[in-house]
């Protein structure tokens, strides 16, 4: 990232940020909800409001293409084995912590501090990754996907899609006014995913693909850079987030324990050896990776979902709920 603090463009990338925070404490956006979700109540909304939120940043890729906006495009790496391995230690972090790095930030906006301790621990797993499983660098792949050099005609269903969601929103929430205040100030996960999608989009032709995880791995190995403004970002996300949880009535005092403190420490130490072997948190999966459609992206988010299955599947059947 090059941009100045002081510079225009780095204050429009830092508003976007807080209200990408702000969308994903609204929306409740969670990997893990997602599944539990799918698991109970059959139905996939959560699950597909993450994809969808792939197909806005794709649909913005080929528009900013298109209007030569767009300068290069992060490079994927190659699918193997340790891809897999990564993705479900990064899927197990998520059960352990009861939310993925989307979800923390949601529910320190909900002000369980206790998730603060995901942070930190994500930090020291990336820390230790290297230590633990050995030389792991995976093959990188020549930066450029098929999506930037997609059709034009790519863009009206997206568009349509995009529209489409807008006002089926705006109407669901014109139907729930008379429903209770925090209830009317729910997002739906397909808005709070519009507005992620859209405003991380924006930071990424601003300012380069940018996700806390990615500062957070990048510092650990001692290759990050600008990190003064990085690190202004990750706060504006998270007051994002907490301005979200405020407005929406959510925002409640939830003592921390022992306990909570080392489960989500835990949980951050196993996402972070995750995201070092695959490379990249769900975050960076679902926002650049399969937007980009690279094969490595899609099959670690999808292992990281089977691995929270299974694990909230066997759950279930050693300590059934109720």
């Amino acid at each position: 990232m090059e941009l100045l603090l002081a510079s225009p463009a780095f204050v429009v990338v830092a508003l976007a940020v807080a209200v990408m925070g702000f969308a994903i404490q609204r929306g409740a956006t969670c990997t893990v909800a997602a599944v539990d979700e799918l698991l109970t109540s059959r139905r996939a909304t959560r699950l597909v409001a993450l994809v969808e939120a792939s197909l806005w940043v794709a649909g913005g890729l080929v528009l900013a293409h298109q209007l030569h906006w767009l300068g290069q495009p992060p490079g994927g790496y190659a699918l193997s084995g340790w891809t897999v391995f990564g993705a479900a230690l990064l899927g197990l972090g998520a059960f352990v912590n009861r939310a993925c790095v989307f979800g923390a930030i949601a529910r320190i906006g909900s002000g369980e501090w206790a998730y603060l301790a995901t942070p930190l621990g994500f930090y020291l797993g990336c820390l230790s990754v290297a230590a633990v499983f050995g030389p792991t660098a995976p093959r990188a792949l020549p930066a450029g996907s098929v999506v930037v050099d997609a059709w034009g005609w790519l863009l009206w269903p997206l568009l349509a899609l995009a529209a489409w969601r807008m006002v089926a929103a705006t109407l669901a929430q014109l139907r729930a006014g008379g429903a209770g205040a925090t209830a009317s100030r729910l997002w739906s996960p397909h808005v709070a995913t519009l507005v992620i999608g859209i405003t991380f989009l924006v930071t990424l032709l601003l300012a380069g693909a940018w996700a806390y995880t990615d500062v957070l791995a990048e510092l650990a190995r001692g290759m990050a850079h600008d990190l003064a403004g990085r690190l202004l970002l990750a706060f504006a996300l998270l007051l994002g987030a907490l301005v979200g949880g405020w407005t929406a009535g959510r925002l409640r005092l939830v003592p921390v324990s022992a306990r909570a403190l080392a489960r989500c420490f835990a949980g951050g130490v196993l996402m972070g050896w995750g995201s070092l072997l695959i490379p990249g948190g769900n975050d960076g999966l679902i926002l650049v990776g399969m937007p980009l459609l690279w094969p490595y992206a899609w099959a670690a988010f999808l292992t990281m979902c089977l691995t929270v299955a299974a694990a909230q599947l066997l759950q279930r059947r050693i300590a059934p709920p109720g």
